[in-house]
């Protein structure tokens, strides 16, 4: 008579151990990231901030598995307006000290932020649009990562009054041509969309002072953008269709002292053009292209 009471005792300890909640160790985050600087960034940024998951998880921090919820839009703009707009987002993804992860989410446009997001990360989703009023109030952006969207329309002054953004990733879009960019930039990323050199204007990167890296690799260029800044480090162009270069493209023709001391790396392999026959367009560079010099 003695094992029933005990037997009742092991089921309801077995039912409890396998309703348990997973422990906060055993929840795992896997971000593909890639060589690029903002890549690296991203993934050492993810890290730091998950370090503090869980002592935020007792002042308010929620987490909810990808796909579970989809933004109900009107919803959200209606509370946005009342100045409430941590909840609807923060469900939805991963808020945690200024930063907004909605990694794989599905949302279609820019979602409400928390007022004092510094860095949003919304990749690999089907956002499709950037308006003026998706970041006009929140100047506090210093990094946005918007890869793998589907996103073919940004308006001309939708990052105007970002003025500490520092990096900007559009990679993986369908994105023909280039809005005005912030001044403070030091990192952009549009690799693999569909622009053309059209699409770029001639001053694009001239006042961006600060811009070191530059990826436009895997698009449609015919030619190599112009009045690129001094402070460019690393210039990524291969895999277009720029098929010639001049004197200018990177050195100053009538200035034969000029020396470009900052770059580092210029990629244009994957192009038509055969540098080889341009010789006098890199006579101010420390290391030369890759790509053809030959037939």
């Amino acid at each position: 008579m003695q094992a029933l009471p005990i037997l009742s005792t092991l089921i309801l300890l077995l039912n409890f151990t396998l309703s348990a909640p997973p422990s906060p160790e055993q929840i795992t985050y896997d971000y593909d990231t890639d060589d690029t600087i903002e890549g690296q960034l991203f993934k050492k940024h993810f890290e730091d901030n998950s370090k503090e998951a869980q002592t935020n998880q007792e002042n308010g921090l929620i987490v909810v598995p990808p796909g579970r919820f989809k933004r109900d839009d009107e919803k959200a703009a209606a509370e946005a307006k009342d100045g409430d707009v941590d909840l609807p987002t923060c469900l939805l993804c991963v808020c945690l000290s200024g930063s907004v992860y909605c990694e794989e989410t599905e949302i279609e446009s820019v979602p409400p932020l928390p007022k004092e997001t510094a860095y949003l990360y919304a990749r690999f989703n089907k956002i499709k649009k950037i308006t003026e009023k998706d970041f006009a109030d929140f100047p506090t952006l210093r990094r946005i990562d918007l890869t793998g969207n589907e996103i073919d329309e940004i308006e001309e002054k939708a990052f105007d009054k970002l003025l500490l953004l520092d990096q900007l990733s559009l990679a993986e879009n369908k994105l023909r041509k280039i809005p005005a960019l912030p001044t403070k930039l030091t990192s952009f990323n549009a690799n693999y969309n569909l622009i053309k050199s059209k699409g770029i204007k001639a001053n694009a990167f001239k006042k961006l002072t600060n811009l070191a890296y530059l990826y436009l690799a895997n698009n449609e260029l015919e030619s190599v953008p112009q009045n690129l800044p001094e402070s460019l480090r690393i210039l990524h162009l291969q895999h277009n269709n720029i098929t010639s270069i001049t004197d200018d493209t990177f050195c100053r023709a009538n200035d034969t002292r000029y020396v470009r001391t900052k770059m580092d790396e210029i990629r244009m392999d994957g192009n038509p053009v055969i540098l080889g026959k341009y010789p006098n367009s890199f006579t101010c560079l420390k290391v030369l292209p890759s790509g053809s010099y030959f037939k």
